[in-house]
């Protein structure tokens, strides 16, 4: 192994030649070194964001973005040396960007993470990735060609907990025996009737046209800004032309708990049934089924996504399933694992589930701790490392849950085709897409 000093002579002697070395992508000096910075832009600079500050405190954060001009100087404050944008579309023309971090409303991510991407940029992406099936694979077959030099990451931060990985660990090591399915779900309930109607005029430092951006155009309601920080997508993202009600905010934070256990892959049926179909508003209550094909160590599985109320049988009645907001339980031959986010429960079920089957795998071969999500792509971005949930990954998981939505609509099962993106559905085909506004595009 070449030594520190051999590295910096070689480095002396290359210059002193005049000779241009060029070197592998990820070693760990020269331009992907891990203590250079990045040249981030930040866009959404408020709520999610605000998250975001730390961590990027370490790079050079050049560039903010955010269609409030309030919200801007809140993020100014702690990066006074950036530019300053209220359009997304002309913020990621700056010269000079390495990486983009997109905090925007939901209807807008997969726009400016494919434009970052066609721009040569890393990014970091707020979940969910788009919000149709069609958004999320474009965006996936760009980075399909790019992903030995862009590090892209989703962000669904819980992933960071151990306990997603002592999870996989457990199923994969058949601590339930041979899994059979598997179920996961939210229980908030927020309900609305409809767009909110016109009401006053947006305030001189909103942008609203740019808060709109692709969706149709709906009226000023100052309801769709009245959240707190963090929260305020609960103002807006239950409408279908804006966001995927749960299935797009927690849903995706939950579904990824099982989905880092199954090594699954896109989902060869969709079933789903739940409220009234509203044309306005995503429903509260839904359940979702999906055929999952087997891959090398596991048979074909069901995955079920319940929210709003809808929730399994538990095993046993002296488990309450309803004390668990959002949680995940599998099911095996020889029993169940129920667990949270930072929690777990194996219950053996059944005479021969002595537990003497479950071989505990070495401590040397248990996930170490992925560390803070956020510097794991800031790494990855440095010196070519994998992230834990990047378009590849997530983007095969909010597809299939977007996939249940479609389902939802249409009214009854479909079969889907994983690598054409089609269903066997008319109706279902013409649900994996939306209209845009004139003038916007999503591949800029």
């Amino acid at each position: 192994m070449e030594t520190k000093t051999n590295r910096r002579q070689f480095l002396k002697t290359t210059a002193a030649a005049g000779g241009l070395t060029i070197l592998p992508s990820g070693v760990l000096f020269g331009q992907n070194a891990p203590s250079n910075k990045l040249n981030v832009a930040l866009i959404g600079t408020w709520g999610r964001g605000d998250a975001h500050f730390n961590v990027l405190s370490d790079e050079n954060v050049v560039a903010l973005c955010d269609v409030n001009e309030e919200h801007i100087a809140h993020a100014a404050k702690r990066f006074p040396n950036a530019k300053t944008y209220v359009d997304w579309r002309k913020c990621l023309d700056q010269k000079g960007l390495d990486a983009v971090v997109c905090c925007t409303t939901d209807h807008t991510h997969a726009f400016v993470a494919n434009w970052a991407l066609n721009r040569d940029l890393h990014v970091f992406c707020e979940k969910p990735m788009g919000n149709t099936v069609e958004e999320v694979r474009i965006v996936q077959a760009n980075w399909a060609g790019k992903k030995n030099k862009l590090a892209t990451q989703i962000g669904t931060q819980r992933h960071e907990l151990p306990n997603f990985e002592r999870v996989r660990e457990l199923v994969m090591d058949g601590a339930i025996g041979e899994l059979q399915h598997v179920w996961a779900w939210g229980n908030r309930q927020i309900r609305r009737s409809g767009y909110l109607p016109a009401q006053g005029e947006p305030p001189a430092h909103l942008h609203y046209d740019l808060w709109l951006g692709p969706a149709p155009f709906h009226p000023y309601n100052p309801g769709y800004f009245s959240g707190g920080p963090g929260a305020n997508c609960l103002q807006w993202n239950m409408f279908w032309d804006f966001g995927t009600g749960q299935i797009g905010d927690m849903g995706s934070h939950t579904i990824d708990l099982a989905w880092n256990a199954l090594d699954a892959d896109l989902p060869t049926s969709a079933v789903a049934k739940g409220d009234a179909y509203n044309p306005e508003v995503t429903p509260v209550e839904m359940e979702a089924t999906f055929d999952i094909p087997a891959n090398s160590w596991r048979p074909a599985v069901k995955v079920t996504w319940c929210q709003g109320g809808a929730m399994p049988r538990s095993p046993k009645g002296y488990i309450d399933l309803n004390k668990i907001g959002h949680g995940v339980m599998f099911k095996g031959t020889k029993g169940y694992i129920v667990a949270d986010f930072d929690s777990r429960l194996v219950l053996p079920f059944g005479n021969d589930s002595d537990l003497t089957y479950y071989k505990r795998r070495d401590p040397k071969d248990v996930a170490p701790p992925i560390g803070n999500f956020q510097k794991e792509w800031t790494k990855a971005c440095k010196t070519g490392s994998k992230t834990s949930c990047d378009f590849d990954y997530s983007g095969k998981c909010i597809e299939m849950m977007l996939l249940g939505l479609v389902a939802y609509r249409v009214g009854e099962k479909f079969n889907y085709d994983g690598k054409t993106g089609k269903a066997d559905n008319a109706k279902a085909n013409e649900l994996l897409s939306r209209k845009y506004r004139d003038g916007w595009t999503i591949n800029g």
